[in-house]
C-alpha cells in the first residue's frame, strides 16, 4: 500500500499497519485514479460507535469494491 503526502507528489509517506478496533465515517467522492488512490482528501466526519469492525468490508472487498 502506498500513500503520498499530496496529489502529484513523489514524497511517499511511511505506513504503519494497525489492527482496527473502531469504525470512522469519512466524506469521500468517487474520484479515484488508475492506481486505486483517492484523488481528494477524505475528511473525518465521526466515529461510528454503533458499528463494529466486523460490519465493514475490508478495503477492496464487498459489492462496491470494483465500482468507480
Amino acid at each position: 500500500m502506498r500513500f503520498t503526502s499530496a496529489w502529484g507528489s513523489r514524497d511517499v509517506l511511511d505506513v504503519v499497519l494497525v489492527r482496527p478496533n473502531l469504525v470512522a465515517e469519512v466524506s469521500a467522492d468517487r474520484a479515484v485514479d488508475h492506481g486505486g488512490v483517492f484523488r481528494h482528501p477524505l475528511p473525518f466526519r465521526r466515529l461510528r460507535l454503533d458499528m463494529g469492525v466486523e460490519d465493514v468490508p475490508r478495503s477492496g472487498e464487498g459489492p462496491d469494491a470494483a465500482a468507480g
